[in-house]
């Protein structure tokens, strides 16, 4: 029989799973498979998974419910194996990696900052603070100005929103990292000027989410900065 696999944790975790249902339309309920030290929770595996809001939302409460007792690896959505031998010899294969890291997490918890700005907000701020881009855009309201004016006008504020951006992300960056042990930073994109995971330790955790609440004030008009957390540990695993 496959199994779906959540999450790895060791021997002392109390593994209370009942009520805590898998994923799968017809989802089964979650179950230890026990090595000697470690413990993996499964559930049987699903015909008909899918990448859907359904089974994402399965896959992380029962992480976090786990999480809630105790330390633990949460796997990746989708991590299946071929039965419950093949997991044990996993689980007895990397024993000594699996809990010198279930250690290294004990008493912290992942962060996710993003940061987010208002597209009409950033091109104000461009406007405001670039002459030769309020120059530009004067010569061309009304449909006014060259073909080449309009495309040194788009390629400036794009150019200039970027490194603004850049700038504020690294202002982000270095007033939560103080407070952070590691970090996992995914490359900007349109719609997240900062995308970050910290870990961090739970006596700073309060700490943390307030410094974060407090960077959007801080920025300036159009910026907001999600701090979610305390979660599990799913990018330092």
């Amino acid at each position: 029989m496959a199994l779906y696999v959540y999450a790895i944790t060791d021997d002392t975790h109390p593994l209370d799973l009942d009520g805590i249902k898998g994923v799968g339309a017809s989802p089964a309920e979650l179950r230890a498979v026990r090595s000697d030290t470690l413990c993996a929770v499964v559930s049987e595996a699903p015909e008909d998974l899918s990448v859907a809001r359904r089974d994402l939302e399965a896959h992380h409460e029962a992480q976090e419910r786990l999480w809630a007792d105790g330390t633990i690896l949460p796997l990746s959505f989708g991590f299946v194996a071929p039965d419950e031998e093949s997991v044990r010899a996993v689980l007895e294969e990397r024993a000594g990696e699996y809990a010198q890291r279930l250690e290294e997490l004990t008493g912290r918890a992942e962060f996710n900052v993003k940061g987010l700005q208002d597209e009409d907000a950033a091109l104000r701020t461009v406007l405001e603070e670039s002459e030769q881009a309020r120059a530009l855009n004067e010569a061309t309201q009304g449909g006014g100005g060259t073909y080449q004016d309009r495309l040194a006008l788009g390629q400036l504020v794009a150019e200039e929103v970027q490194s603004r951006q850049g700038a504020l992300a690294g202002e982000v960056l270095a007033a939560l990292r103080p407070l952070a042990l590691e970090e996992k930073v995914a490359p900007p994109s349109q719609q997240y000027f900062v995308n970050a995971s910290f870990l961090v330790e739970d006596e700073r955790g309060e700490e943390f989410t307030r410094i974060g609440s407090e960077l959007a004030e801080r920025l300036g008009e159009g910026i907001e900065v999600r701090v979610r957390g305390p979660l599990p540990p799913y990018s330092f695993t």
